[in-house]
């Protein structure tokens, strides 16, 4: 059960993190976000505030804003239709009727001649059996009401598509943005909580009964070399105790001013299809306010690179497909790191959410990155690409991605069920 709720709790912060860039910037545009949802699939919870629905969905496997301009629901009047009308105290049409008009006996009837909903909001038409035109004006924020359900309108000036590049750039990006700066901030109350990793091979904390505690080293060590090749950082000693399992080292330590040597024999450790060598030994931390302040960029910064090293190999084909975790992966990952303690799982959702930014931020049709792109052709070429076209091919490219989801999730399953 704990597991469970980690992984809805972190679920739900990154998603929510990451979409909530998306809903600032829309708003801050002046677009009409539709729905912030988080999750696909049926709703399980929902509810309206400031012209936006709030969803939480069934499915786990990301979320989304919905801007208007980009969905297919809005009803289209064309002449000939018999729709309902009700105003508001300024005279305006605040509701369009287009079925069940018998449920609201207060509606004007009238038959459509002619509607414009995104320029000069006007609808004209005539009274059933009546000759006259009649022109109304429409309030910006009317609603069409399909089913008894309402759906508010947008004229042009709420749709994504008429706001400047840099707007709708902006709100593409930010979404991936703030995973960055919620990884920054986890990162640094990490720093905060334990102090900041020592970049010096500086000996913490020694496990019990361990090939370190037999050799003698004490905690504030510092290890200077390794069988005579000097080291100064954590990374460079840890490197050489990995390629000696149940080898004699010599590490040349410096203890309280004076330099001795000690010979420690590493424990041999499996991790997948290697051996390595550990002595039980954990980094010190240092604690220094600066370094502290520092620590969430820094360590943004290492990760985002340590990740797109690994998304490169992946597309070399130097790591193959079954190395991807989907939901199911994830889960069983954080359920190992939540065992380790609270610092390891908010260090693996920093990590996480380092992940989730530049995964999004990737040149491919339906992500972020993707439709980055086509802002980005926009901009160069001086007119937008045709929607249609670039519809097509965001359309196709969550089609693929889905189908890579549900190959990388049986990939999960084999490996943890199978």
């Amino acid at each position: 059960m704990t597991t469970v709720i980690a992984f809805v709790l972190m679920f739900g912060l990154l998603v929510f993190v990451h979409e909530w860039g998306h809903l600032i910037f829309a708003k801050r545009a002046g677009m009409l976000a539709r729905e912030f949802a988080i999750g696909f699939g049926p709703k399980i919870f929902a509810f309206t505030r400031n012209e936006t629905l709030y969803t939480i969905r069934l499915l786990p496997i990301g979320g989304y804003v919905r801007v208007a301009g980009e969905d297919p629901e809005i009803i289209e009047l064309k002449a000939g239709h018999h729709i309902g009308l009700e105003f508001n105290d300024s005279g305006k049409v605040s509701k369009i009727i287009v079925n069940n008009k018998s449920k609201h006996p207060n509606a004007r009837v009238i038959e459509v001649e002619k509607a414009d909903l995104d320029h000069r909001l006007i609808i004209e038409g005539y009274e059933i059996d009546e000759e006259e035109k009649l022109y109304f004006d429409v309030d910006p924020k009317a609603m069409f009401v399909v089913d008894e359900k309402e759906t508010q309108i947008a004229p042009y000036d709420r749709q994504f598509a008429s706001k400047t590049v840099p707007q709708r750039a902006m709100q593409l990006f930010a979404g991936p943005l703030m995973n960055f700066v919620l990884a920054i901030v986890l990162f640094m109350i990490l720093g905060f909580i334990q102090g900041v990793p020592a970049e010096k091979a500086l000996i913490g904390e020694i496990q019990q009964e361990s090939p370190a505690e037999q050799a003698g080293l004490q905690p504030g060590d510092e290890v200077v070399a390794v069988n005579n090749e000097n080291v100064s950082t954590w990374e460079e000693f840890t490197t050489i105790v990995r390629e000696h399992p149940e080898e004699e080292v010599t590490l040349t330590i410096s203890r309280d001013g004076e330099t001795n040597n000690l010979t420690v024999t590493p424990d041999k450790l499996e991790e997948g299809d290697m051996e390595i060598g550990q002595v039980g030994v954990a980094r010190a931390f240092e604690d220094s306010i600066a370094k502290k302040l520092t620590f969430g960029f820094t360590q943004t910064y290492e990760w985002g690179t340590l990740i797109l090293t690994n998304l490169g190999m992946l597309v070399t084909g130097q790591f193959s497909l079954d190395m991807l975790s989907g939901p199911v992966g994830i889960y069983d990952a954080t359920d190992q790191v939540v065992q380790t303690g609270l610092t390891n799982f908010v260090m693996w959702m920093a990590i996480l959410s380092v992940n989730l930014g530049i995964i999004n931020l990737l040149p491919l049709p339906a992500l972020d990155g993707g439709r980055l792109l086509f802002v980005g052709l926009e901009g160069v070429r001086g007119k937008p690409i045709d929607p249609q076209k670039e519809g097509i091919v965001h359309f196709v490219g969550f089609a693929l991605l889905m189908l890579l989801m549900l190959v990388v999730t049986w990939n999960d399953i084999q490996r943890l069920f199978l």
